[in-house]
Protein backbone atom coordinates (compact mmCIF):
# COMPACT_ATOMS: atom_id res chain seq x y z
CA UNK A 1 0.00 0.00 0.00
CA UNK A 2 1.28 3.62 -0.73
CA UNK A 3 1.01 6.42 1.49
CA UNK A 4 -1.00 9.19 -0.65
CA UNK A 5 -1.12 11.69 1.52
CA UNK A 6 -4.44 13.71 3.03
CA UNK A 7 -7.60 12.78 1.66
CA UNK A 8 -8.15 15.26 -0.81
CA UNK A 9 -10.76 13.66 -3.88
CA UNK A 10 -11.76 10.26 -4.42
CA UNK A 11 -14.23 8.98 -7.02
CA UNK A 12 -15.62 12.31 -7.24
CA UNK A 13 -15.91 12.66 -3.85
CA UNK A 14 -14.32 15.93 -2.75
CA UNK A 15 -12.82 15.84 0.68
CA UNK A 16 -12.19 19.23 2.95
CA UNK A 17 -11.11 18.96 6.52
CA UNK A 18 -10.43 21.29 8.97
CA UNK A 19 -9.35 21.07 12.80
CA UNK A 20 -12.61 19.04 14.07
CA UNK A 21 -14.74 18.19 10.96
CA UNK A 22 -14.85 16.65 7.44
CA UNK A 23 -17.15 18.13 4.25
CA UNK A 24 -17.68 16.05 1.84
CA UNK A 25 -19.30 17.02 -1.37
CA UNK A 26 -20.04 16.09 -5.01
CA UNK A 27 -20.67 19.57 -6.45
CA UNK A 28 -18.13 19.39 -9.65
CA UNK A 29 -19.61 15.48 -10.27
CA UNK A 30 -23.64 17.53 -9.70
CA UNK A 31 -22.27 20.11 -12.17
CA UNK A 32 -21.65 17.28 -14.57
CA UNK A 33 -24.91 15.62 -14.38
CA UNK A 34 -26.92 19.28 -14.34
CA UNK A 35 -25.00 20.07 -17.97
CA UNK A 36 -25.22 16.15 -19.50
CA UNK A 37 -29.52 16.98 -19.31
CA UNK A 38 -28.73 20.36 -20.97
CA UNK A 39 -30.11 22.46 -17.65
CA UNK A 40 -26.91 24.30 -16.52
CA UNK A 41 -29.06 27.87 -17.02
CA UNK A 42 -32.08 26.18 -15.36
CA UNK A 43 -34.40 28.17 -12.08
CA UNK A 44 -33.89 25.86 -9.11
CA UNK A 45 -37.03 24.53 -6.78
CA UNK A 46 -36.53 23.92 -3.08
CA UNK A 47 -37.25 20.67 -2.72
CA UNK A 48 -36.56 17.76 -4.90
CA UNK A 49 -39.56 16.13 -5.18
CA UNK A 50 -43.22 17.99 -4.62
CA UNK A 51 -45.68 16.52 -2.16
CA UNK A 52 -48.43 15.06 -4.54
CA UNK A 53 -49.14 11.26 -4.89
CA UNK A 54 -46.42 8.64 -5.86
CA UNK A 55 -45.32 8.49 -9.41
CA UNK A 56 -47.02 5.54 -11.38
CA UNK A 57 -45.70 3.37 -13.76
CA UNK A 58 -48.52 4.22 -16.38
CA UNK A 59 -48.14 7.97 -16.11
CA UNK A 60 -48.01 9.60 -19.25
CA UNK A 61 -46.54 9.08 -22.62
CA UNK A 62 -42.97 7.37 -22.94
CA UNK A 63 -40.17 9.67 -23.07
CA UNK A 64 -38.10 10.44 -26.53
CA UNK A 65 -34.78 9.01 -25.16
CA UNK A 66 -35.37 6.65 -22.94
CA UNK A 67 -31.17 5.85 -22.80
CA UNK A 68 -30.53 9.11 -22.04
CA UNK A 69 -33.18 9.09 -18.87
CA UNK A 70 -31.66 5.84 -17.59
CA UNK A 71 -27.94 7.53 -17.71
CA UNK A 72 -28.72 10.27 -15.58
CA UNK A 73 -30.69 8.30 -13.42
CA UNK A 74 -27.89 6.23 -12.65
CA UNK A 75 -25.67 9.34 -12.15
CA UNK A 76 -28.01 10.31 -9.95
CA UNK A 77 -27.43 7.13 -7.12
CA UNK A 78 -23.95 7.51 -7.18
CA UNK A 79 -24.86 11.62 -6.03
CA UNK A 80 -26.43 10.26 -2.98
CA UNK A 81 -23.46 8.96 -1.42
CA UNK A 82 -22.76 12.97 0.13
CA UNK A 83 -27.03 14.02 -0.82
CA UNK A 84 -29.19 12.22 1.52
CA UNK A 85 -31.33 14.86 0.78
CA UNK A 86 -31.93 13.21 -2.67
CA UNK A 87 -32.21 9.81 -1.70
CA UNK A 88 -36.07 9.60 -2.04
CA UNK A 89 -36.17 11.52 -5.06
CA UNK A 90 -33.76 9.23 -6.62
CA UNK A 91 -35.59 6.26 -5.48
CA UNK A 92 -38.79 7.41 -6.72
CA UNK A 93 -37.54 8.01 -9.89
CA UNK A 94 -34.93 4.98 -10.61
CA UNK A 95 -38.18 2.44 -10.17
CA UNK A 96 -39.22 3.69 -13.49
CA UNK A 97 -36.18 3.00 -15.53
CA UNK A 98 -37.45 0.13 -16.90
CA UNK A 99 -40.06 2.30 -18.97
CA UNK A 100 -39.74 5.53 -18.42
CA UNK A 101 -42.77 8.36 -18.82
CA UNK A 102 -43.04 12.06 -19.48
CA UNK A 103 -44.20 12.10 -15.52
CA UNK A 104 -40.76 10.51 -14.43
CA UNK A 105 -38.66 12.90 -17.11
CA UNK A 106 -40.66 15.96 -15.26
CA UNK A 107 -39.73 14.48 -11.13
CA UNK A 108 -35.82 13.73 -12.91
CA UNK A 109 -35.23 17.48 -14.25
CA UNK A 110 -37.28 18.46 -10.52
CA UNK A 111 -34.34 16.87 -9.08
CA UNK A 112 -31.52 18.21 -10.90
CA UNK A 113 -33.39 21.77 -11.00
CA UNK A 114 -32.88 20.86 -6.86
CA UNK A 115 -29.14 20.25 -7.28
CA UNK A 116 -28.41 23.66 -9.17
CA UNK A 117 -29.65 25.48 -6.25
CA UNK A 118 -27.84 23.53 -3.71
CA UNK A 119 -24.80 22.47 -5.18
CA UNK A 120 -22.63 23.59 -2.26
CA UNK A 121 -24.35 20.82 0.07
CA UNK A 122 -22.92 17.51 1.22
CA UNK A 123 -22.42 15.65 4.02
CA UNK A 124 -19.87 16.73 7.52
CA UNK A 125 -18.42 14.02 9.39
CA UNK A 126 -17.54 15.30 13.11
CA UNK A 127 -15.40 14.68 15.80
CA UNK A 128 -17.41 13.04 18.63
CA UNK A 129 -16.65 11.60 22.01
CA UNK A 130 -20.52 9.77 21.77
CA UNK A 131 -20.07 6.24 21.22
CA UNK A 132 -23.35 5.81 20.57
CA UNK A 133 -25.71 4.33 17.55
CA UNK A 134 -29.58 5.85 17.08
CA UNK A 135 -31.26 4.86 13.78
CA UNK A 136 -34.57 6.47 12.42
CA UNK A 137 -36.94 4.24 10.54
CA UNK A 138 -40.29 4.75 8.78
CA UNK A 139 -42.83 2.88 6.38
CA UNK A 140 -44.65 3.80 3.80
CA UNK A 141 -47.45 1.35 3.68
CA UNK A 142 -48.32 0.53 0.54
CA UNK A 143 -47.78 3.55 -0.78
CA UNK A 144 -46.84 2.40 -4.61
CA UNK A 145 -49.99 3.29 -6.41
CA UNK A 146 -48.82 0.08 -8.52
CA UNK A 147 -48.18 -2.91 -6.22
CA UNK A 148 -48.99 -1.66 -3.49
CA UNK A 149 -46.10 -2.44 -1.66
CA UNK A 150 -44.42 -0.32 0.80
CA UNK A 151 -41.03 0.95 1.44
CA UNK A 152 -38.77 1.32 4.14
CA UNK A 153 -36.44 4.02 4.85
CA UNK A 154 -33.74 4.55 7.98
CA UNK A 155 -31.09 6.69 8.66
CA UNK A 156 -28.47 5.92 11.45
CA UNK A 157 -26.08 8.67 13.18
CA UNK A 158 -22.97 7.66 14.85
CA UNK A 159 -22.60 10.05 16.76
CA UNK A 160 -24.12 13.26 15.75
CA UNK A 161 -22.64 11.79 12.39
CA UNK A 162 -25.06 10.60 9.72
CA UNK A 163 -23.39 7.22 8.22
CA UNK A 164 -25.66 5.07 6.67
CA UNK A 165 -29.26 5.60 5.17
CA UNK A 166 -31.68 3.66 2.79
CA UNK A 167 -34.97 3.88 0.93
CA UNK A 168 -36.13 0.40 -0.68
CA UNK A 169 -39.09 -0.59 -1.48
CA UNK A 170 -40.13 -3.91 0.40
CA UNK A 171 -40.07 -7.58 -1.64
CA UNK A 172 -43.18 -8.68 -0.50
CA UNK A 173 -46.65 -6.79 0.72
CA UNK A 174 -47.48 -5.65 3.89
CA UNK A 175 -51.32 -6.65 5.23
CA UNK A 176 -51.08 -3.93 7.67
CA UNK A 177 -49.08 -0.95 8.45
CA UNK A 178 -48.09 -2.57 11.34
CA UNK A 179 -46.05 -4.87 9.37
CA UNK A 180 -45.04 -2.60 6.83
CA UNK A 181 -42.93 -0.22 10.12
CA UNK A 182 -41.57 -3.72 11.95
CA UNK A 183 -40.33 -4.69 8.19
CA UNK A 184 -38.38 -1.39 8.75
CA UNK A 185 -37.09 -1.73 12.06
CA UNK A 186 -35.84 -5.29 11.23
CA UNK A 187 -33.95 -3.77 8.05
CA UNK A 188 -32.43 -1.20 10.21
CA UNK A 189 -31.77 -3.09 13.31
CA UNK A 190 -29.62 -5.60 10.72
CA UNK A 191 -27.99 -2.59 9.47
CA UNK A 192 -27.23 -1.58 12.92
CA UNK A 193 -25.71 -4.48 13.52
CA UNK A 194 -23.44 -4.70 10.88
CA UNK A 195 -22.02 -1.58 12.12
CA UNK A 196 -21.86 -2.81 15.74
CA UNK A 197 -19.34 -5.66 14.23
CA UNK A 198 -17.34 -3.08 11.96
CA UNK A 199 -16.52 -1.05 15.01
CA UNK A 200 -15.64 -4.08 17.39
CA UNK A 201 -13.36 -5.45 14.75
CA UNK A 202 -11.62 -1.69 14.78
CA UNK A 203 -11.43 -2.01 18.45
CA UNK A 204 -13.84 0.02 19.16
CA UNK A 205 -16.54 -1.36 21.44
CA UNK A 206 -19.95 0.20 21.69
CA UNK A 207 -20.79 0.36 25.18
CA UNK A 208 -24.13 1.40 24.81
CA UNK A 209 -27.21 -0.38 23.44
CA UNK A 210 -28.33 0.87 19.92
CA UNK A 211 -31.61 3.01 19.83
CA UNK A 212 -34.02 2.55 17.13
CA UNK A 213 -36.93 5.05 17.23
CA UNK A 214 -40.15 4.51 15.33
CA UNK A 215 -43.43 6.09 14.79
CA UNK A 216 -45.82 3.21 14.58
CA UNK A 217 -46.47 1.93 18.66
CA UNK A 218 -47.46 -1.43 16.99
CA UNK A 219 -44.41 -1.98 15.56
CA UNK A 220 -42.59 -1.26 18.96
CA UNK A 221 -45.01 -3.18 20.93
CA UNK A 222 -44.04 -6.21 18.61
CA UNK A 223 -40.54 -5.79 19.46
CA UNK A 224 -40.82 -6.74 23.15
CA UNK A 225 -43.56 -9.02 23.45
CA UNK A 226 -43.09 -12.37 23.94
CA UNK A 227 -46.20 -13.92 22.52
CA UNK A 228 -46.76 -14.87 18.99
CA UNK A 229 -49.96 -13.78 17.92
CA UNK A 230 -52.05 -15.59 15.12
CA UNK A 231 -52.01 -12.25 12.88
CA UNK A 232 -48.09 -11.99 12.90
CA UNK A 233 -46.84 -15.61 11.83
CA UNK A 234 -46.07 -14.57 8.33
CA UNK A 235 -43.59 -11.61 9.58
CA UNK A 236 -42.30 -14.89 11.96
CA UNK A 237 -38.53 -14.14 11.38
CA UNK A 238 -38.36 -10.27 11.49
CA UNK A 239 -39.80 -10.86 14.83
CA UNK A 240 -37.45 -13.18 16.56
CA UNK A 241 -34.11 -11.27 14.88
CA UNK A 242 -35.29 -8.02 16.43
CA UNK A 243 -36.97 -9.59 19.33
CA UNK A 244 -33.30 -11.30 20.04
CA UNK A 245 -31.12 -8.12 19.71
CA UNK A 246 -34.09 -6.39 22.07
CA UNK A 247 -33.21 -9.36 24.57
CA UNK A 248 -29.50 -9.21 24.05
CA UNK A 249 -29.52 -5.48 25.36
CA UNK A 250 -27.81 -4.48 22.08
CA UNK A 251 -31.28 -2.82 20.86
CA UNK A 252 -33.82 -0.75 22.12
CA UNK A 253 -37.01 0.05 19.92
CA UNK A 254 -38.70 3.69 21.09
CA UNK A 255 -41.22 5.80 19.86
CA UNK A 256 -40.87 9.05 18.35
CA UNK A 257 -43.80 11.61 17.49
CA UNK A 258 -44.20 12.00 13.57
CA UNK A 259 -43.08 15.52 14.03
CA UNK A 260 -39.44 14.50 15.16
CA UNK A 261 -39.21 11.31 12.64
CA UNK A 262 -35.91 12.11 10.63
CA UNK A 263 -36.55 9.03 8.19
CA UNK A 264 -39.89 11.08 6.93
CA UNK A 265 -37.28 13.06 4.30
CA UNK A 266 -36.81 9.24 3.19
CA UNK A 267 -40.29 8.26 2.98
CA UNK A 268 -42.21 11.33 1.16
CA UNK A 269 -42.78 14.43 -0.45
CA UNK A 270 -42.45 17.16 2.18
CA UNK A 271 -43.02 20.96 2.66
CA UNK A 272 -40.69 23.19 2.28
CA UNK A 273 -40.25 24.19 6.00
CA UNK A 274 -40.26 20.60 7.13
CA UNK A 275 -37.65 19.83 4.18
CA UNK A 276 -35.18 22.00 5.26
CA UNK A 277 -35.59 21.18 9.23
CA UNK A 278 -34.67 17.25 8.87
Amino acid sequence: MKDLGPLSYFLGIAVKRNSNSLFLDQSTYAKEIIARAGLTNCNSVCTPVDTNSKLSASDGQPVDDPTKFRSIAWALQYLTFTRPDISYAVQQVCLHMHDPRDSHLHALSRILRYLQGTLDYGLHLYKTNTRRLIAYTDADWAGCPDTRRSTSRYCVYFGDNLISWSSKRQPTLSRSSAEAEYRGVANVVSDTCWVRNLLLELHCPLPKCTLVFCDNVSAIYLSGNPVQHQRTKHIEMDIHFVREKVALGEVRVLHVPSRFQIADIFTKGLPRILFDDF
